[in-house]
């Protein structure tokens, strides 16, 4: 187990395998495991008893909180924010007395998703740049970007601006709609489930 380096910190308690890559700046909290052929970016933080598996791919300032496995299969891009708890998988029909490991879907988590606490994302999903997966809510099939997917099965209940603020726009609109949000002034283009910021 590798100690703390000089550019990347890890308790004493956690380990880290032989092949993986921990990128600068990047800490590892109480108990966690980072196994092998798994790539993490600079300036993540990992809460405690986070698992990596084998040949994961996690970006830049990635956020992972206590309690959250990410298993073989799962991509997470630039600052994706996991909550407490929070569920991946990478098999769609588990059994104990079959083995699956050829049979793992991928899930992609996209630059600046946010996913709450308790949630879970079933495996073969893709969640959009900057969505928002509410608490406890269960994600069953992929997320537009800057969606807020709420409930069980996730449903889509409006749409959030880069910064987090719910934007003023309405699931059900078919035409055209502009918004600016409250918070940043960032602006925004809607059409149907499509949300693009205006540059």
């Amino acid at each position: 187990m590798p100690e703390s380096s000089d550019h990347f910190f890890a308790h004493e308690s956690a380990w880290i395998d032989e092949g993986a890559t921990v990128g600068a700046n990047t800490k590892i909290w109480h108990f966690s495991h980072i196994m092998s052929n798994s790539v993490i970016g600079e300036g993540c933080n990992f809460g405690q008893n986070v698992v990596v598996s084998p040949g994961c791919i996690i970006g830049k300032n990635v956020k992972i909180q206590n309690n959250v496995s990410v298993y073989t299969g799962v991509e997470l891009e630039d600052n994706v924010f996991c909550g407490p708890s929070m569920v991946f998988t990478n098999v769609i029909n588990p059994r104990s007395h079959i083995n699956r490991k050829d049979e793992y879907r991928r899930t992609l988590v996209r630059t600046g998703a946010s996913i709450g606490a308790n949630a879970t994302v079933v495996c073969g999903t893709t969640l959009g740049q900057y969505c928002f997966i509410g608490a406890g809510s269960v994600v069953t099939r992929d997320v537009p970007d800057y969606a807020l997917i709420v409930g069980n099965p996730g449903r889509l209940r409006g749409f959030v601006c880069y910064c987090g603020e719910k934007l003023a726009l309405e699931v059900s609109v078919q035409a055209r709609e502009t918004t600016q949000c409250s918070a940043c002034s960032k602006r925004y283009e809607q059409v149907g489930h499509t949300v693009t910021e205006i540059e």
